[in-house]
C-alpha cells in the first residue's frame, strides 16, 4: 500500500476516520470542505506523496470509509454527468447486515457477471473483478457453468444455455444505437467478437490516430448494432442537433428511420447524449469530424 511506504500508520487513519465521521454528522461536504472539518487530522505527504500520487492522507480514509458502506459520493445538483461531488454518512448502511465472506462475494459477483452477460470467458470475468486467475476460477467453481457450445470456452448457467440453444436470430435486421458503454462492450472488452471480419478491418478515430476497429478493447464512439453486431458508430452533434453516423455495411431505409428516431429523442427530450461523465460538445469534435469524413469516403 502506498500510504504505508510513505509511512502513514492504520492508528492514524483510523483517527482520520473518525474526524470525517464526525464532520459528515453535519451534513454532506466536498473533499475541500472535509479537509477544512477535519483540520490537523489529515495532514500532507510531502514531495514523496505528490511522486507517488498521494498527497494527503485524507484520500486513504474517504476510500476506506466507502468500502466499509459508512460514507457515500453524491453528484452536486443531482447531476451524473459531471465529476462534482460531496460526500455524506450512509445510513442506513449496506454493510450493516452484510454477512458473506470475501470468497463468497467473489462467487456473488460472478453468478451476477454470468447472468449478465454469459456466455462469457473466465478471462473476461478476472477483467473485470479484477481477481488474479486462481481467485477467478475458485469464484465461479460452485456456479457449475457450462460451455455454450461443445469446446467452447465462453461458459453460461445452464438454464441460460437451453435458451440461447433455442434462439433463432432475427432474419431481418434489427437496427439499434446505443451508447459505446453499453453492457454488450463494457462486460466483455472484445470488440472483434462483435463484428464481421470486414467490418474489424474498417479504419476509426482513437486518441492516439487512426486505427482498426476490431483492434480496440473499448469503442471511442457510441454503436450502431444489427442483431447485436456493429455495423457502424455514431456521435451527437449538439450544435447542429442531428447524429452524425456511418456504416461499414451497406445501410437501408430502415437504418435511416432508426437514427431519425434516436436523433429526435435526443434532440427532444435530453438535449444531448454523453457517452460518460466528462463526455463533452467540445472533447467530442475530433469525433464528429472523423465520422464526417468516413460518410464522405462511403
Amino acid at each position: 500500500m502506498v500510504a504505508r511506504k510513505l509511512g502513514v500508520t492504520d492508528a492514524e487513519i483510523e483517527k482520520l476516520c473518525d474526524a470525517v465521521l464526525a464532520a459528515l454528522r453535519r451534513g454532506p461536504l466536498s473533499p475541500d470542505e472535509i479537509r477544512d472539518a477535519t483540520g490537523k487530522a489529515a495532514r500532507s505527504l510531502g514531495p514523496e506523496g505528490t511522486k507517488k500520487g498521494l498527497t494527503t492522507t485524507l484520500p486513504v480514509a474517504l476510500g476506506q470509509l466507502q468500502v466499509l458502506g459508512k460514507i457515500r459520493r453524491v453528484p452536486i445538483n443531482g447531476r451524473l454527468d459531471q465529476q462534482r461531488y460531496r460526500y455524506t454518512l450512509w445510513e442506513p448502511s449496506p454493510m450493516d447486515k452484510f454477512e458473506l465472506s470475501a470468497q463468497d462475494s467473489y462467487t456473488e459477483l460472478a453468478r451476477r457477471y454470468f447472468r449478465w452477460i454469459g456466455p462469457a470467458t473466465l478471462a473476461e470475468f478476472q477483467w473485470l473483478s479484477a481477481l488474479g486467475v486462481k481467485a477467478a476460477k475458485a469464484a465461479i467453481e460452485r456456479l457449475q457453468l457450462v460451455p455454450a457450445e461443445p469446446g467452447s470456452d465462453r461458459l453460461m448457467f445452464p438454464d441460460d444455455r437451453e435458451q440461447f440453444a433455442k434462439f433463432k436470430p432475427p432474419v431481418k435486421p434489427v437496427y439499434a444505437l446505443v451508447s459505446c458503454m453499453d453492457s454488450l462492450f463494457l462486460l466483455r472488452r472484445r470488440l472483434s467478437e462483435l463484428m464481421a471480419p470486414e467490418v474489424a478491418k474498417a479504419k476509426v478515430y482513437a486518441d492516439k490516430g487512426v486505427v482498426e476497429l476490431g483492434g480496440l478493447s473499448d469503442l471511442y464512439s457510441n454503436a450502431i448494432l444489427d442483431r447485436g453486431a456493429i455495423i457502424g458508430l455514431w456521435e451527437y452533434d449538439p450544435e447542429a442537433s442531428s447524429i452524425v453516423w456511418t456504416t461499414f455495411v451497406a445501410d437501408d431505409q430502415a437504418l435511416r428511420a432508426t437514427v431519425q428516431r434516436t436523433e429526435m429523442y435526443i434532440r427532444d427530450q435530453l438535449g444531448d447524449a454523453r457517452s460518460f461523465s466528462l463526455d463533452s460538445p467540445k472533447s467530442r469534435i475530433p469525433r464528429i469530424e472523423a465520422l464526417r469524413k468516413a460518410q464522405k469516403r462511403k
